[in-house]
């Protein structure tokens, strides 16, 4: 009896060709993407400098995305994604609370260090004028992408309170607390004067920052019961401000 040999579809073959093709094309246009968002920003980023860097007409952009919105998203939830699964990978259900909180610290400055790029594309949704142009879905997918950040650290956080190493306090409060110094640490890395102030390299610096919000954490005053009175807030309103005596004598 013979045998006869398995014939390859050639249908299957050239639509796995297809879907490589394109695959291939879309991320040459979000890499081109995220040069040109971080040279830039969203506002004045050309569709037509990324199809040229793409190496792709530009009309072929609207085969893939509608608007340039669309594009700023995806970039973002590409590089969002790798960061996701390189976090993953730093969290050892093992490590004590105030070690993991200092791991996944000091890897978001190490992801900073080595994408700088994504963080700037990241920290212009901050703009308030690039909200007003990039549609809902867009704002609500970086929410979302901070959200779960947020919810990382504010679980090592709950894991220490629960373990009697940190003190009662409101978890979240506390991460966001953390994530906005770790933000404004590198971003200040930017600016030639703040680096001129600072009298330690950048990951001693940083070190001392979380090191600080630890101790915090670790002592029974450093961090607010959440039942506790909270202070007045502060007026900001100015000391020769008519206004602001009337309402103080009254």
């Amino acid at each position: 009896m013979s045998s006869r040999g398995i014939v390859a579809d050639p249908r299957r073959a050239s639509s796995s060709g297809r879907e490589e093709k394109k695959a291939e094309v879309r991320r040459r246009i979000l890499e081109s993407a995220k040069k040109i968002f971080f040279r830039d920003g969203f506002m004045d980023a050309n569709l037509d400098e990324i199809a040229e860097l793409a190496g792709v007409a530009k009309g072929t952009l609207y085969r893939y995305f509608d608007n340039k919105a669309q594009i700023y998203l995806a970039v973002l939830s590409r590089n969002a994604r790798r960061f996701e699964k390189k976090l993953q990978n730093v969290l050892d259900p093992q490590a004590t609370p105030i070690e993991a909180l200092v791991r996944v610290s000091r890897f978001y400055l190490q992801h900073y260090v080595e994408n700088p790029d994504y963080f700037q594309i990241f920290w212009a949704i901050e703009n308030q004028a690039v909200i007003g142009e990039l549609p809902p879905e867009v704002v609500d997918e970086v929410t979302r992408l901070w959200e779960e950040s947020l919810g990382i650290l504010a679980g090592i956080i709950e894991r220490g309170i629960e373990e009697g190493v940190f003190a009662p306090c409101d978890a979240w409060e506390v991460a966001s607390i953390l994530w906005t110094l770790a933000n404004a640490i590198i971003r200040a890395e930017r600016s030639p004067v703040h680096r001129s102030l600072r009298r330690s390299a950048l990951d001693t610096f940083f070190d001392d920052a979380i090191a600080l919000v630890v101790r915090g954490l670790t002592q029974p005053a450093g961090c607010e019961p959440q039942n506790a009175e909270r202070p007045m807030p502060v007026s900001t309103e100015r000391s020769d401000d008519p206004r602001s005596r009337n309402s103080v004598r009254s």
